[in-house]
């Protein structure tokens, strides 16, 4: 049964006439849409939208093709890119501003210049719309051997025309179906070479989606969606409830795969011009870009744009895309594969990437450039733009590190103890300095007296920290033009003199009271950005442990005494301010754990042992062997602290009855991209932490386990989460199970490793999910545990309750 309803029609292009609303999709010849949908009839009362434009463009062009035309004058063929289907000259500029053409594109204005004719590469199909059949025959050929694979075999599209987003989506399909990193590897490789060798500056944008990103991490350019903004689009787009689309994501798990199935079901009378990788990340850019009061209405009605122009596998990956600050693509490989491969595809595609001869594995080297260049300058425009034109062994010097542009920072690995750290460090000189508990922080000073500061995820924080900027402008010597400082931020009461514990005191409010030296001082939030100089509620110091860059020259590859000297040199000390780490250089068990309890006195973690001279070049985005973290607890339990991710939740019983009782923690395996199950835990909450994780997480409920979960079927969860938070988490030992999964397959091959006796310590917001204890690191402490034995019994009831 159909439910019809008559109104006279509210929209301008059609006044006076009679509009049909119905329940479901039927071809009829009024259809308002390529499908015939209900809009809501106060969106039509708004100014026309680009998702409007292109509807009434449909309308135009269904009631053109219904009139006779002039055999003598044909139509003018559309651009593939082209959001209207009416001039949009004829818009108002309020409008016409408002499509993904008229954005500012990242690419060369040339490359988006009057094309000229195209040179047939490949086989092409005969016009310029993009052919389903044809692209799903050839991207298959992207599964060969790269030393037997022609690029120009794989191209559907005419050179020098823009790389078909289907082209993409496809590639990332077969991708999902591979299980092996060398098989995903020569996949991601061929199709970098295909667009190289077709349309080469559409190379940073397929990587960019490739990466699951749309701009540079310290960028801070997001889409700002949630899952129920984009179920929403995909209602109106396809003409389907939002109850409808909800029942559907609950049972399928995957908003991708509803999105697919959604569109596949509907049949249209008329085609938009096809997608193209240009549009929809232009498009992206421009949802990233909408503020104000009508930002969200904005950023729907952009998305609904590209979901009806969305074939075959396209609303999959568009969703997915779109979920960028909600998940990953999850199709199976990490972004390590996507710079090796990108490495590989350069050595087998330039000319002028021809190895030297001194290069014995010319594919091997290329990966491990492609990461090098990477981790000093995490910036794809750059690195990708070097390559087209100065060819990948000259990457090194073209791709430099430089002020403006945040590394990753060099990490520590745990050690159980003073005699630990000499046996590893035996005949090598190194130095033990404090270990603060405050908020890493990377603050780049620029050659025209700018301050930027960086948190350890990219993310900017300059907005947080107006105090910090002040700092470091007013504390640098005159000699001093430029440089990059690795640091600590610490909350500090510097009437006492007295490093405060961390307790959460830039993030979130505090409602504890907590006593130094008589006086109460209470913890305040600090936002952040836009913080004013005289509305700091807490104050900090930065102690300064690193130089990393220094008046126009890069020190990573110094050793750390030369980088020490150059920081002490370039820096005036204010206590409270700014103060360099306390450090000692000694050999000596004695006084090493002397050292030791003295900075667990004045409140810090413990101490971080580095190497000075030997192997002491500065690792960004590495966890070295050549810095070791020692904490006084580590003495008595597992070396290190764990911090895991809460996917699950058990509902409490008695006393914790309204509140979870315990929970699922998972580590992050890199590799899978999925979160491993690690151990239950229920213990280290008080009464006020307990309902403020379970209020918090409650926001977070979804209504089955993701795809990339993996945990064993005997656990049953009374609830399961979005990935979403870090706990800091400390156990007496890790354990093979059968039960957890966290890092299957390394130390045994159809077993995990699981905690015993874990507890919380905190929370961390400075970490994200994908941030958290990786697999591997799960397993090397496992094997490092002292007591480690080889019969190891098999735990599978070792979690609290």
């Amino acid at each position: 049964m159909l439910a019809l309803r008559c109104r006279p029609c509210l929209s301008p292009l059609f006044s006076g006439c009679i509009t049909i609303r119905v329940s479901s999709f039927i071809s009829f010849p009024f259809s308002p849409s390529p499908f015939l949908s209900y809009t809501p009839l106060r969106a039509m009362t708004k100014p026309p939208s680009a998702f409007d434009a292109l509807m009434s463009g449909a309308r135009a062009a269904f009631k053109k093709k219904s009139q006779p035309q002039p055999s003598a004058s044909p139509r003018k063929r559309k651009s593939h890119d082209s959001t209207f289907s009416q001039n949009p000259s004829k818009l108002k500029p309020s409008e016409s501003s408002s499509s993904a053409e008229a954005v500012q594109p990242l690419i060369k204005p040339q490359e988006t210049a009057e094309r000229k004719p195209p040179t047939k590469v490949g086989r092409m199909s005969s016009s310029s719309e993009v052919k389903t059949a044809e692209l799903k025959k050839l991207v298959p050929l992207l599964k060969k051997k790269p030393s037997e694979f022609d690029p120009a075999s794989a191209v559907s599209w005419e050179k020098g025309q823009p790389v078909p987003f289907l082209f993409l989506c496809l590639a990332f399909d077969m991708i999902s179906k591979e299980s092996g990193r060398i098989a995903i590897t020569d996949i991601v490789c061929n199709m970098l070479r295909t667009v190289m060798h077709a349309t080469p500056e559409d190379l940073v944008l397929v990587v960019y989606l490739s990466a699951n990103r749309i701009a540079p991490a310290h960028a801070a350019l997001e889409l700002g969606l949630g899952d129920a903004s984009i179920s929403k689009a995909l209602a109106e787009a396809y003409g389907r409830t939002e109850a409808w689309i909800k029942t559907q994501y609950q049972k399928k798990g995957d908003l991708g795969l509803v999105a697919k199935e959604s569109r596949s079901s509907q049949s249209m009378m008329w085609k938009p011009d096809a997608l193209t990788i240009r549009k929809v990340f232009n498009t992206f850019h421009l949802i990233a870009k909408e503020s104000g009061k009508e930002s969200q209405e904005k950023k729907k009605n952009h998305i609904k744009a590209l979901l009806v122009a969305a074939t075959d596998c396209e609303p999959q990956y568009l969703i997915r895309l779109l979920q960028v600050e909600i998940t990953k693509l999850r199709i199976g490989y990490a972004e390590k594969t996507l710079l090796a491969a990108l490495g590989q595809a350069a050595v087998y595609t330039e000319e002028h990437s021809k190895p030297p001869p001194e290069i014995q594995s010319p594919l091997e080297e290329a990966s491990d450039i492609v990461k090098q260049v990477y981790s000093v300058l995490p910036d794809y425009d750059k690195i990708v733009s070097a390559l087209l034109t100065e060819g990948l062994w000259m990457l090194p010097k073209t791709c430099k590190f430089t002020p403006g542009i945040p590394i990753g920072p060099m990490l520590s690995k745990a050690t159980k103890g003073v005699s630990e750290i000499l046996n590893k460090f035996q005949g090598v000189e190194f130095t033990c300095e404090y270990k603060y508990d405050g908020e890493r922080a990377q603050i780049h000073y620029m050659e025209d007296g700018s301050v930027e500061i960086y948190s350890r995820n990219a993310e900017r924080n300059t907005g947080k920290f107006p105090d910090v900027a002040a700092a470091v402008s007013r504390l640098k010597k005159t000699t001093v033009s430029s440089f990059i400082l690795d640091c600590e931020i610490v909350a500090y009461d510097r009437a006492e003199h007295t490093i405060l514990p961390f307790q959460k005191p830039f993030v979130l409010v505090v409602d504890q009271i907590k006593q130094f030296n008589g006086h109460a001082l209470k913890l305040s939030s600090r936002a952040r950005k836009n913080v004013a100089l005289d509305n700091v509620k807490v104050d900090v110091c930065i102690f300064a442990f690193d130089l990393l860059y220094l008046n126009g020259q890069e020190l990573l590859q110094e050793n750390l005494r030369v980088r020490r000297e150059h920081l002490y040199a370039s820096f005036e000390e204010e206590t409270g301010f700014l103060q360099f780490a306390t450090t000692i250089t000694s050999n000596d068990v004695e006084e090493i754990q002397k050292f030791l309890d003295k900075a667990v006195d004045e409140s810090c973690e413990g101490l971080i042992i580095k190497t000075l001279n030997e192997d002491a070049t500065y690792e960004p985005s590495k966890r070295s062997l050549n810095w070791l973290k020692l904490k006084k607890d580590y003495l008595d339990n597992v070396g290190d602290s764990l911090d895991l991710v809460p996917i699950a939740a058990f509902h409490g019983r008695g006393k914790r009855t309204g509140v979870y009782g315990a929970f699922l923690l998972a580590c992050y395996d890199q590799n899978n991209e999925e979160y491993q199950s690690i151990c239950k835990i229920g213990t280290g909450f008080s009464e006020e932490m307990l309902e403020e994780r379970s209020s918090s997480l409650r926001s977070k409920v979804i209504p089955k386990p993701k795809a990339y979960y993996r945990y064993a079927e005997t656990i049953h969860p009374d609830v399961w989460f979005e990935a979403s938070e870090v706990w800091e988490v400390k156990a007496a030992d890790l354990t093979i199970s059968p039960v957890h999964r966290a890092a299957v397959g390394i130390v045994d091959s159809d077993k995990g490793i699981s905690l015993r006796f874990p507890r919380l310590v905190r929370i961390r917001p400075d970490k994200d999910p994908e941030q958290a204890l990786t697999s591997e690191e799960v397993a090397e402490m496992y094997n490092a545990q002292k007591h480690n034995q080889t019969n190891n019994q098999d735990d599978d009831d070792e979690e609290d309750d």
